[in-house]
């Protein structure tokens, strides 16, 4: 999601600056979140800044670089598992549990497909 843009903080800001309306009414007059204008304020009487804040620091991964190898070798010695499955796998092998979309993720980090094998779904009928 995009940060608003500095056009509207700063018209948020002249309003609440006037003193006659409250950060609620300010919110619902702009069409933002109240939290968003709450937030604002405080950013600006801290530090007369209303530009959006940068990320400083990346999230880390869930999965250290050990545990993505053996998630590595899980996935393909499994390749027909469903994302579930693999996640219960990663978790008996390593004890870290991680969610459906997060192992979605790792595995598209370790560029693997997720493709089923057409012909083991032929075996099975």
């Amino acid at each position: 999601m995009r940060p608003y843009s500095l056009d509207l903080r700063q018209k948020i800001i002249d309003v609440y600056i006037e003193g006659n309306t409250s950060q609620r009414q300010i919110a619902q007059q702009f069409r933002v979140a109240y939290s968003f204008v709450r937030k604002l304020i405080k950013q600006y009487r801290e530090t007369g800044e209303i530009a959006p804040k940068r990320r400083t620091e990346q999230t880390p991964t869930k999965l250290s670089n050990e545990q993505l190898e053996i998630l590595k070798t899980i996935a393909e010695s499994n390749h027909d598992a469903t994302l579930a499955e693999l996640c219960d796998l990663l978790e008996q092998r390593v004890g870290v549990w991680i969610g459906v979309s997060t192992m979605f993720r790792m595995l598209e980090k370790l560029n693997l497909t997720l493709k089923k094998n057409a012909v083991s779904r032929q075996k099975g009928n």
